[in-house]
């Protein structure tokens, strides 16, 4: 199965912007569905970004202020996060799915002060 390692999260005050980058172990195909999921303890793991073949999915309270987007040549996917909110803390986890595994990063943990 593809490993999957998040990098880019730490702490910034609310209004400020941060990207995340999932990088895969192997070569991610158009077909396969990558993503970033979020989680507060206490709280339900949701969604926040999708991407597949060449359309995108945000959460209605993010959507207009992240932007998700694909690197194949390097087997990323990036979150770039602006206008951070409060609520927007949390740790956040890349994710891939296909017809026979479904993949998990170890999660990046995101805090904006408020």
């Amino acid at each position: 199965q593809v490993q999957l390692v998040e990098s880019g999260g730490g702490l910034v005050q609310a209004g400020g912007s941060l990207n995340l980058t999932c990088t895969g172990s192997r070569t991610i195909f158009e077909r396969e569905t990558m993503g970033w999921y979020r989680q507060t303890p206490g709280k339900q793991r949701e969604m926040v970004a999708i991407t597949e073949n060449d359309s995108t999915q945000l959460s209605d309270s993010v959507k207009d202020r992240f932007i998700i987007s694909r690197d194949h040549d390097k087997n990323s996917v990036v979150l770039r996060m602006n206008s951070l909110k409060p609520e927007d803390t949390g740790v956040y986890y890349c994710w891939l799915k296909n017809v026979i595994d479904e993949t998990w990063g170890q999660g990046t943990q995101v805090t904006v002060s408020s």
